[in-house]
């Protein structure tokens, strides 16, 4: 495998000495750049686009050829493990992903398959070596995957949900069964993200979308200890190389404390958590990414500069912050505002790793 060229994000999630804040940005390959749009109405469909290995590593490159970023994430969907149990997914434009065959018993959950990623989700395998490969040792490869929890939402929803009315009278009702397909999402986790760090992946981040929508008990129970379990079942070694790994529930800033003693090496923030008190809050114990509201993004360059200094200075000096988003960046956000903050954070940065 080629050496890195830039191992800032490695380093700086490892807390190890950098000499300014690395930077990248979820969804940092989406349809706000025009040349995603030119491959996605290439491609026909979103869907065709996440399970052509080829198209996936183009799109995921994107970004990279505009910008200064630190890191490539693949190009995927988190709702890929679903889809290889059998649920159908698709999407309808404007509502997002549904599932043909949402969970809606006690028998579905049961027969629920734990797919071999080698084989019903080969296409993400085969995408993550690809764009490895292509990469050339510019910047490390991110791999991902949604949590147990998060994934449970939609596969007993169908799709999106403002409620969540399904899944937590399902949670609520029947916690045993509940349990039952959690655990079972984690095995297809683990099993699909250490599949992911074979072919390539030189970090993995586990998306809690929705694990904020939950009480602190039910947290802990039903989304935490999953992401334990999967943190503690990783292969995070590969050709001596440490894989560092990433835990993000968006809307989980009250919970940080709790959450930096789940072993991942970094937590993801969102908007809504000070970077200050996180900081505050965890110490030394893991570093911290974001947190940048996304929406921040339509507002011009100057006002952009202004927020990323202000993120920049309460996170304070020293390593251990990587600069990115509090959630993915909207899809009709002007590519050049993009450039003005990965500038932004490339001048303002060093000023804060001056002793390292």
């Amino acid at each position: 495998m080629t050496s890195l060229k830039n191992d800032l994000f490695i380093r700086t999630i490892f807390k190890q000495p950098v000499d300014r804040t690395p930077i990248w940005m979820m969804r940092q390959a989406g349809r706000y750049l025009p040349e995603y749009r030119a491959i996605r109405e290439k491609a026909g469909s979103f869907l065709n686009l996440c399970t052509n290995p080829e198209l996936a590593c183009e799109v995921t490159l994107q970004p990279l050829e505009r910008y200064k970023f630190d890191a490539a994430i693949l190009f995927s969907d988190i709702l890929t493990i679903p889809d290889a149990m059998g649920l159908g997914l698709y999407f309808i434009e404007g509502e997002g992903p549904k599932f043909e065959r949402p969970i809606s018993s006690a028998e579905d959950i049961k027969k629920l398959p734990i797919p071999d990623p080698v084989q019903e989700l080969k296409y993400v395998v085969d995408a993550v070596s690809l764009i490895r490969k292509n990469l050339q040792g510019r910047v490390p490869l991110i791999g991902f995957s949604g949590s147990p929890w998060t994934l449970a939402t939609y596969m007993v929803e169908g799709g999106s949900s403002k409620s969540f009315q399904k899944v937590k009278s399902l949670m609520y009702e029947q916690p045993v069964l509940m349990h039952l397909l959690l655990d079972k999402i984690a095995q297809s986790v683990s099993h699909y993200l250490n599949a992911q760090i074979e072919a390539g992946a030189q970090a993995v981040m586990l998306f809690d979308t929705w694990g904020g929508v939950l009480s602190t008990e039910d947290y802990q129970e039903f989304s935490l200890d999953y992401a334990k379990r999967i943190r503690q079942s990783l292969n995070t070694n590969r050709d001596g190389q440490a894989i560092p790994t990433i835990l993000f529930s968006k809307g989980g800033g009250q919970w940080l404390k709790t959450m930096a003693d789940s072993g991942y090496d970094a937590l993801g923030l969102d908007w809504q958590t000070d970077m200050r008190l996180a900081r505050e809050q965890i110490g030394d114990k893991v570093a911290l990414q974001g947190n940048m509201d996304p929406v921040m993004l339509y507002s011009n360059p100057e006002a952009i500069r202004n927020k990323i200094a202000e993120i920049l200075s309460k996170f304070g000096s020293g390593s251990g912050h990587v600069f990115n988003l509090g959630h993915g960046i909207l899809p009709d956000v002007d590519p050049e505002h993009v450039k003005a903050m990965v500038d932004a954070v490339h001048e303002l940065s060093p000023q804060y790793h001056c002793g390292n």
